[in-house]
């Protein structure tokens, strides 16, 4: 018996899902990270111009403090979230690995604004830190949208057969 032969937990009972719908912060959760994930990409670019030409520093650091806020904001929001639909604040069992991550995009945005703040860091340094909270960011981005295909999938209710497999 393997993993593939064990009955896998649905995402959401029941009861989740209704609450799920019902919060007013997953329509949050569901404006703040497309606007998240925009600000991220131009400041991503931002960021690799400076680090490719030397120019526009303080744009690029005043690029990835903007969204590190955005962060913040969709990490708040998102724990609210999550108590609401699961009772607790973090750590779900549903969303358990999306949060461990998470902690490292918030570890390390945060560091950029810590080693910013106290000039730890020199320009190309802080640019690079930035571009590995980024990269962690892109994971996590990529987990959660996995989870969001998922609870579609799970929402849609037993798998319909193909036009093609229904004729067979």
């Amino acid at each position: 018996m393997g993993p593939g032969d064990r009955p896998s937990r649905p995402l959401y009972t029941a009861a989740e899902r209704q609450r799920r719908d019902a919060s007013p912060w997953t329509l949050v959760q569901g404006v703040l990270a497309p606007v998240q994930f925009l600000i991220f990409l131009a400041s991503l670019v931002l960021v690799l111009r400076a680090l490719a030409t030397g120019q526009g520093q303080l744009a690029a650091e005043a690029s990835v403090v903007v969204k590190t806020l955005a962060l913040y904001a969709i990490m708040i929001t998102g724990s609210i979230w999550e108590k609401a639909v699961f009772g607790r604040w973090l750590f779900a069992p549903a969303f358990y690995w999306e949060d461990v991550v998470s902690m490292l995009v918030l570890a390390l945005h945060t560091a950029y604004l810590a080693a910013l703040a106290t000039g730890a860091l020199g320009g190309q340094a802080l640019l690079i830190l930035a571009l590995a909270a980024y990269a962690t960011y892109v994971v996590n981005a990529g987990q959660f949208l996995l989870k969001l295909r998922a609870a579609r999938l799970e929402g849609a209710g037993p798998r319909q057969p193909h036009f093609a497999e229904a004729l067979s």
